[in-house]
């Protein structure tokens, strides 16, 4: 069985490490490449940036920041934001990253998943979802509904069925995070969560609310995630890297300890 991942996601605005609630209130917390360092040195399995506007803002990813990690970690690290097309993949993995994140971008352009699959591998596409839960309808028979451009965005696209099709496209891992979870640290929405990994057969990590490592072993267990992704537990201080992955297998869940 494979190892249950711990991710630290570090949300990027004008080259500040930034955080909020349901993708509002947003304030400055510090620099993205220190805290990245200390997530590495902490034992985190992988790093997820996002550029958090630059869709919203039709601008280009911080290709200056994903250098500057790309010197100070040794672990992989996708990056996300602004990232619509080929070229910008190119762009990106060529600075350094190992993996793209594309969200806003494949939602309008589909075919842009298997177009980064078929350059890049299937490994180094990462599809984002950011989902919005809505009453059940004939579009969304899931109540779940996709929301692109950081949630401004309602797209009538039911999630489940948007997994699926990423899969089919060429999607390597699917990260699932839910506008009604993010930020409250009251845990991960796991029937969302669930529904996608039962749906698809590529690794799925759940996004949005983790307040405790005992959500993000809920999330691997109850929720069938493969990774945990953390934000504000982690870049307040109320937990480490170390404390998670500890509690995580204590619990039974197989991580990797490198202590």
């Amino acid at each position: 069985m494979l190892s249950k991942r711990v991710i630290p996601c570090l949300d990027v605005r004008a080259g500040r490490l930034t955080k909020g609630i349901r993708f509002a209130g947003n304030e400055d917390i510090g620099d993205p490449v220190e805290s990245a360092r200390r997530y590495y040195e902490e034992g985190a399995d992988e790093i997820v940036f996002y550029d958090i506007t630059a869709s919203a803002e039709d601008r280009g990813i911080f290709l200056d920041v994903v250098e500057r990690v790309a010197e100070q970690i040794f672990i992989p690290f996708s990056v996300g934001g602004g990232i619509a097309s080929v070229a910008d993949m190119r762009a990106v993995l060529v600075a350094g990253a190992e993996k793209v994140s594309i969200n806003s971008a494949a939602v309008k352009n589909p075919q842009l998943i298997s177009e980064g699959a078929a350059a890049f591998g299937v490994q180094a596409i990462v599809v984002g979802m950011d989902v919005l839960r809505v009453p059940v309808c004939e579009t969304i028979p899931s109540g779940y509904e996709i929301v692109i451009h950081g949630g401004r965005k309602r797209m009538g696209l039911d999630a489940i069925a948007w997994a699926r099709r990423c899969e089919e496209l060429g999607a390597g891992e699917l990260c699932v995070n839910s506008i009604d979870a993010d930020g409250t640290r009251d845990g991960y929405e796991l029937t969302l969560t669930r529904a996608i990994a039962d749906a698809v057969n590529i690794p799925v990590i759940a996004s949005g609310g983790a307040g405790n490592p005992e959500h993000m072993y809920e999330a691997v267990s109850t929720g069938g995630a493969s990774a945990a992704l953390i934000a504000s537990i982690v870049h307040y201080g109320q937990y480490s890297i170390r404390d998670c992955k500890e509690h995580m297998a204590a619990r039974g869940a197989k991580v990797r300890l490198t202590w």
